[in-house]
């Protein structure tokens, strides 16, 4: 998996598309929890649940199923007292799944591990992508390490250079799409 630096700082940039200040500070708050959460499922190493099971490590909180729940438990939930209306809802429970579906697509992209469940419940098959630049985090003290350090680098050169690029080229379009459409 990629480390929960690279995960956070994903859906850190992306809250730079919105101009909101009544919603900023509810969505900085989710827009770094949702790429970090499916990563939760590491507790059930504690209870002795195999990686591989479908409540273990890279699965069901991987899919995209999961990602569709959590972003709409997230916008009915917890932005409830924000006034929006239908295609706010709708806009917001898209970006909350997209942050949330990109934590399963990095851990695609890693080159170890058992891979990630997309699909669950309807098929537990892990899958990778054909190309895995990034090196696989250690889980534990060994992220402190020379491979922790290479861990880094790798998502670094992978993921932090292209979002920060694609997130800056996206900013000047979404925020005047955002201004035309008001999202408040």
């Amino acid at each position: 998996m990629p480390t929960i630096i690279t995960h956070a700082l994903t859906g850190y940039l992306a809250t730079h598309v919105f101009r909101s200040k009544e919603l900023r500070r509810s969505l900085v708050l989710w827009s770094l929890l949702c790429p970090v959460i499916p990563d939760l499922d590491v507790i059930a190493f504690a209870f002795g649940i195999p990686y591989g099971d479908f409540w273990g490590h890279r699965g069901f909180s991987h899919s995209l199923v999961f990602a569709f729940i959590l972003s709409v438990i997230i916008v009915a939930l917890f932005l409830r007292n924000h006034n929006l209306v239908g295609k706010q809802k709708i806009f917001l429970m898209l970006y909350f799944f997209v942050l949330t579906a990109s934590h399963g697509i990095f851990d695609a992209l890693t080159n170890g591990g058992l891979g990630v469940a997309f699909f669950s419940p309807f098929d537990d098959v892990r899958y990778f992508f054909p190309f895995t630049p990034i090196q696989v985090s250690p889980i534990g003290p060994g992220f402190f390490s020379a491979r922790g350090l290479r861990v880094l680098f790798s998502e670094m050169v992978w993921i932090w250079l292209p979002a920060v690029f694609l997130f800056s080229l996206l900013k000047g379009r979404l925020l005047i799409s955002a201004g035309q459409n008001k999202i408040r």
